[in-house]
């Protein structure tokens, strides 16, 4: 391909393959063509005849691809056109299609090699030693509260219950701005507890009802704004501590009453304790990762085998008239009730926006972080214990 494709006569002052002689079939020049004009006019580029692919049916076809400069870099406004005689003129220009300074590696190039960070020793997530202490010094005084006088251990009951009262209140203050009365929810749930140990389940439920009522009307004592809300969360903290609590004084009010706690605290720890050790050591799949991500499955399978294993020995050896049979049942509603509850509470904790919701344990948190497996686990017991062996 050569200049007389265009159809333009050679220029004047214009260096190319033009100037190795005149182009033949050229038409005359003319007006347009004036050596005026001609040095106001940018000239052509020539554009070389190389096929796209090399093959021979453009040549063949006497036709050839369009590339080069002019489809490529146009140049913008009053630039000069970068052409051979301009990067002639300036060597630090680029030249077409110039590679960048810092080219992105190819997707199958080698990657240098990255430094990976050492593997970390799985953690417990807490204070062993301080946990441990804790849980051995709460044994002790609950044993020896049990089994010397049993109207001790009652108190030991709504001690719990009244700190425990006081700690969701404040985490419900805090972080929701919700003000549960907590004067009638301690004083009802104090109550709630000694009347199940005295009266029963009737007891229990009667001042379960006064205590409602009390938080209706100790309400009233302040502004209306937020009273629903205030109320909603005082009735719920009256029926999740103190009610549910009340199904241990029931327990507790049995001639066996003592062996029946104890047998409910044993299986309640052991669920915890294997779940937390298989799911700490074997624990891959999570359970419910979005309530408790330190859940697995694993964990719940080894609360479950500690839990019924527990069970057996307990109800053939601690109960009169159990047999291991029932043990292994109990001990499976055991673990399946106080993961519920964990996660009950995890639940609350998340929507709260903390970890604990108090510090007064060391290595465990708070009251509630201790109560939130066996509140739930204490109507399980209580009515199971019942259908076995009476009350």
């Amino acid at each position: 391909m050569n200049d007389s494709s265009w159809g333009a006569p050679p220029q004047a002052g214009y260096w190319g393959p033009s100037d190795q002689g005149p182009v033949q079939g050229a038409g005359p020049a003319g007006p347009a063509y004036d050596a005026h004009y001609a040095q106001q006019t940018r000239p052509m580029p020539i554009v070389p005849d190389v096929p796209e692919h090399g093959g021979d049916q453009d040549d063949d076809q006497g036709t050839a691809r369009l590339s080069g400069p002019l489809f490529r870099d146009e140049p913008f406004h009053d630039q000069p056109p970068r052409d051979e005689p301009y990067r002639d003129q300036n060597p630090s220009a680029q030249p077409y299609a110039a590679v960048p300074q810092n080219p992105e590696p190819m997707p199958d190039a080698p990657q240098p090699a990255q430094s990976q960070p050492p593997p970390q020793k799985k953690s417990a997530g807490r204070d062993l030693g301080a946990a441990i202490g804790v849980g051995v010094g709460l044994g002790v005084v609950i044993i020896a509260s049990l089994f010397v006088v049993k109207a001790v251990f009652v108190g030991v009951i709504a001690v719990a219950v009244v700190v425990g009262l006081w700690e969701l209140t404040k985490r419900l203050e805090e972080r929701k701005g919700i003000k549960a009365p907590l004067v009638p929810l301690a004083i009802g749930g104090a109550a709630m507890v000694v009347a199940g140990y005295a009266r029963g389940a009737e007891g229990a439920w009667v001042a379960m009802a006064l205590t409602a009522l009390a938080v209706l009307v100790w309400r009233m004592t302040e502004p209306p704004e937020g009273y629903l809300k205030d109320v909603t969360a005082g009735l719920f903290a009256a029926f999740y501590v103190p009610f549910l609590a009340t199904f241990v004084a029931m327990m507790l009010a049995a001639d066996d009453g003592a062996w029946r706690v104890l047998v409910f605290l044993i299986l309640t720890v052991v669920s915890d304790t294997g779940a937390y050790a298989v799911g700490w050591r074997f624990g891959r799949k999570k359970l419910a990762p979005r309530i408790s991500p330190g859940k697995t499955r694993e964990g719940l399978l080894g609360a479950i085998a500690f839990a019924m294993v527990a069970g057996a020995l307990c109800m053939q050896s601690l109960i009169d008239d159990g047999a291991w049979w029932q043990g292994l049942l109990l001990g499976l509603v055991v673990a399946v009730s106080a993961t519920l509850g964990d996660l009950g509470e995890s639940m609350i904790k998340r929507d709260l926006g903390i970890k604990d919701m108090g510090t007064l344990l060391p290595g465990h948190g708070g009251i509630m972080d201790r109560l939130d497996s066996l509140l739930p686990t204490a109507p399980v017991v209580w009515l199971l214990l019942v259908i076995f062996v009476g009350s």
